[in-house]
């Protein structure tokens, strides 16, 4: 069974893998945390990693991944937050830089630290949807 937590995607993943028949056999659910507070709520984000690294990072990936597999009966999970823009972005952060956490209950986390540059919102959604999709499959194992 897979889960999905997400931000700047909003949904998407969720959305390609429910996209095929028969996927309720391996979707158990999905977490659109858009706000801090839903990513604290939902997936047991803290409060500290939010403060100290911000919401767009490493450390906020790799607890939504570890927080949807906690709140879920799935084996696999990918979590995604990042900036879509067209607005949001920063010199340290800019508009397509998004951080993609991966993970099964076997304890193997995965993440990726992507910078799609600035292209677009809906190409930066669709990115980060095909280099998630990959990262669950890598996750997911033989």
């Amino acid at each position: 069974m897979a889960a999905t937590a997400e931000s700047c995607t909003g949904g998407l993943i969720a959305a390609a893998l429910t996209e095929i028949a028969g996927s309720s056999a391996v979707v158990d659910r999905g977490f659109v945390t858009y706000s801090n507070d839903a990513k604290m709520q939902l997936l047991k984000v803290s409060e500290e990693t939010l403060a100290a690294h911000g919401a767009v990072s490493r450390q906020t990936a790799i607890e939504m991944v570890e927080g949807a597999l906690t709140a879920s009966r799935a084996d696999v999970a990918v979590a995604v937050t990042g900036i879509a823009g067209p607005g949001g972005g920063s010199a340290e952060k800019p508009v397509g830089l998004v951080h993609i956490a991966a993970a099964n209950r076997n304890g193997a986390t995965l993440h990726r630290e992507m910078r799609y540059g600035d292209i677009g919102r809906q190409a930066i959604r669709l990115a980060t949807v095909l280099t998630a999709l990959e990262m669950l499959i890598e996750a997911a194992g033989p």
